[in-house]
């Protein structure tokens, strides 16, 4: 009932919330505007992500403060601390670049100063599992840097570079996938429903995590109402860096699951790095160039409509993510390789579809 009562009540409150934002936006401007790369045709409030950071931080709260159910050996309060700024970083930031188009590098300021916090809040990875034996610990290397109110701080260079390099991954990988109505929002959904059942039905049983888990899941589906196509907002800058952020947050504070959260988010991270490398290797201009060659823009280049499209990366998230629950570390692996091929193959065949029906 609780991991219930905790899904509803932030479904609810981001769906209540959505409509007061999405007024905000639209008297203050705050809107996307077409452009020959998009999709709608007419401004789209933004600040989405403000929705999904207040209704999971609002939840999130009561069930720290007054509930025994967050708070235990997964979880220390530094630690949501730390994840509340980070996360307030990461929308501050959105919302400035919603609101002025900020350059690339000044957008990158806000990322890097929330992955910084998140390993100064005591957040890392303290292990990864082996995948053909046992478990290679990051922790080995550990230089003590200061004494705050009792608590021992540490900087331990194989843990916090690899969260380091991996939230940022995370972040911008769902920042490069809102491309589509829905899709970033679902996706984290997804992702966070699986994580949430690997908490809860599996070995490892984490009650904490998983209720974070539900609570994200909540935030997102209720927002998913108003970002469905046609979308009446969108996650902007915000949202798209916050949803990847917490994913990535989930896969640490949850015992490293990297390997789920991977595949959940397969298509997109192998659909991002090709992207980079060939922006920056074959095109030769900047990764951050925005233009309609992703995967998703593909899948609406061969005649699939913008939901159609959706709905097959969600299923593509949701296969994979499921095989979690039956595989072990090296059926992951085995899993990710597979993945990597249908990305491979699937590309190929949009392609070639697509140059058909120009020539046609």
């Amino acid at each position: 009932m609780n991991y219930f009562s905790a899904f509803i009540s932030t479904f609810l409150l981001a769906a209540i919330l959505t409509p007061f934002v999405r007024k905000f936006a639209l008297k203050n401007k705050i809107v996307d505007y077409p452009s020959p790369r998009k999709i709608h045709s007419h401004p789209i409030p933004l600040l989405g992500g403000l929705i999904i950071f207040l209704s999971f931080f609002i939840v999130l709260a009561y069930f720290t403060f007054f509930t025994p159910y967050i708070l235990g050996k997964s979880i220390a309060l530094k630690q949501l601390i730390g994840i509340f700024i980070a996360g307030l970083f990461l929308i501050s930031g959105g919302f400035l670049d919603d609101k002025y188009n900020l350059p690339p590098k000044k957008q990158f300021i806000f990322p890097l100063l929330a992955v910084l916090t998140i390993i100064a809040s005591g957040i890392g990875v303290k292990y990864i599992t082996n995948p053909f034996n046992g478990i290679i610990n990051l922790e080995l290397n550990k230089f003590f840097i200061l004494n705050f109110q009792g608590a021992p701080y540490y900087f331990s260079w194989p843990a916090d570079l690899l969260t380091f390099f991996w939230l940022l991954g995370m972040i911008y990988t769902t920042k490069f996938l809102d491309g589509l109505d829905g899709l970033v929002s679902g996706i984290t959904a997804i992702g966070g429903l699986i994580i949430f059942g690997l908490c809860l039905f599996t070995i490892f049983y984490q009650p904490e995590v998983g209720l974070l888990a539900i609570i994200l899941a909540g935030a997102c589906l209720g927002f998913l109402i108003f970002n469905w196509h046609p979308a009446k907002i969108f996650l902007g800058e915000g949202g798209s860096t916050f949803c990847g952020f917490m994913l990535g947050v989930l896969a640490i504070i949850s015992g490293g699951k990297f390997a789920t959260t991977l595949l959940v988010m397969g298509i997109a991270v192998i659909d991002v790095i090709w992207v980079i490398a060939r922006r920056v290797f074959w095109e030769r201009h900047s990764p951050f160039l925005a233009d309609k060659k992703h995967l998703h823009f593909r899948l609406l280049d061969i005649g699939l409509s913008p939901r159609q499209a959706v709905v097959f990366l969600y299923f593509l998230s949701l296969i994979f993510g499921l095989s979690t629950f039956f595989l072990k570390s090296s059926g992951k692996l085995i899993t990710m390789g597979i993945l990597s091929g249908l990305m491979a193959v699937l590309a190929i065949f949009l392609v070639g579809v697509y140059k058909i029906k120009n020539k046609a």
